[in-house]
């Protein structure tokens, strides 16, 4: 198995500890990126991805090895510490970087075949609206299964977290780590929800206004009855 972690920040804080405690449950081979030590760019809004293609992106070449490791991927972790109720800044810039992969646009075939999990820490609260930042990506982008786990650790520091914490969160990754294995096992499919919107976007993209997405949409042969789960 292949995962790859996107953390939210560069220090290996309390949500560093879970999502690779996680990772280390599934076993196989994991690949890290720390935003924003290997991605710090800003979406500009040049609108190139969309209107053109993506490699007119001036951070294409930058961002292509985190591209390439999640295309690869069986397994993506999303993982931010809580920042204002919301995920970090460097999370929420590199998302912005795959707009043009969202359904409506030009999502790859390969990711609706993979799992996923968002993670987020606090001290306090705000881990259900900052794993609703990373998950709506996810789904948009044809993710098949997404879990979410949100954890508040009551301290500033992982080491100092209080071990009864540290023990739920041990239970509670072993428990997300089975079911991710399971499935994996069965071959992941979307859900119902995923595959209504990619037969909604499918009708829209055989006459679709924006040419390079209707033109991707017809190569990949999306807009008759080739879909990218089978």
């Amino acid at each position: 198995m292949k995962i790859t972690i996107i953390h939210g920040q560069s220090h290996k804080g309390s949500t560093y500890h879970v999502a690779r405690l996680l990772a280390e449950k599934l076993g196989g081979e994991i690949t890290e990126f720390f935003l924003p030590r290997d991605f710090d760019k800003f979406c500009v809004g040049c609108t190139n991805c969309f209107s053109k293609k993506e490699s007119l992106c001036p951070h294409y070449e930058q961002l292509l090895p985190i591209t390439k490791a999640m295309d690869d991927a069986d397994v993506l972790i999303l993982a931010s510490p809580v920042y204002v109720f919301h995920a970090t800044g460097s999370m929420k810039a590199f998302l912005d970087h795959y707009g043009y992969r969202w359904m409506v646009h030009r999502p790859s075939g390969a990711m609706f075949k993979k799992q996923a999990v968002c993670i987020s820490t606090a001290a306090g609260g705000g881990m259900r609206s900052t794993n609703k930042d990373m998950a709506h990506s996810l789904f948009f982008w044809g993710v098949a299964k997404v879990y979410q786990y949100g954890v508040g650790v009551q301290e500033t520091a992982f080491e100092r977290v209080d071990e009864k914490i540290k023990a739920k969160i041990d239970k509670k990754t072993t428990a997300l780590a089975k079911k991710i294995k399971v499935r994996k096992q069965r071959q992941v499919q979307p859900g119902i929800r995923t595959k209504g919107f990619f037969f909604i976007m499918h009708l829209l993209q055989r006459n679709g206004f924006n040419p390079p997405d209707r033109d991707y949409w017809i190569e990949q042969g999306w807009t008759k009855n080739v879909r990218p789960w089978k």
